[in-house]
């Protein structure tokens, strides 16, 4: 047998398998497949439906020029819009000016803490450089022998 060959009967037992299962499937009442679940309804008050069915009725009453559309507010004739206001030249200056006043101001607090800080350092190291390296030998503790209890092993060394 080739392998083309095995395929092909593969093939045919496999579809014979799925058309038993979906005869057993329709004996049980079942489909191969899970029906599609409805997606719950919204449920909507009576007087939350009122209240919408009266907003749209004035909405089409104000359309159509009925009677019922005075009642409704009326609609506020709109302006031109307004002309947008703008800075003058030496307004604008005047403000760049004190923004970098502002900005200088900040950058020399940096600026003198850092000199300060070189400063110090340059004189440390000033006085370290006239100041000979002298170096002392450390000195030797005295080695205290603190009994401990003894213990049994450490008797018999002892002993022997």
């Amino acid at each position: 047998m080739s392998i083309a060959n095995l395929i092909f009967e593969i093939d045919a037992e496999i579809a014979q398998l799925e058309k038993a299962r979906t005869l057993l499937a329709g004996l049980q009442g079942r489909t191969t497949t899970a029906p599609a679940k409805k997606p719950a309804k919204r449920k909507m008050s009576a007087a939350s439906r009122e209240r919408i069915a009266a907003a749209q009725r004035k909405r089409w009453a104000a359309t159509k020029g009925t009677v019922k559309a005075a009642a409704a507010k009326p609609e506020k004739k709109s302006a031109p819009p307004a002309k947008k206001r703008r800075l003058s030249a030496a307004a604008r200056k005047r403000i760049a000016d004190a923004q970098k006043k502002r900005w200088a101001a900040v950058k020399a607090e940096k600026a003198a803490p850092a000199k300060k800080v070189v400063k110090k350092t340059q004189a440390k190291k000033a006085t370290v450089a006239k100041k000979p390296a002298v170096k002392k030998a450390p000195a030797e503790k005295a080695k205290e022998v603190v009994p401990e209890k003894a213990t049994p092993v450490a008797t018999e060394a002892a002993a022997s």
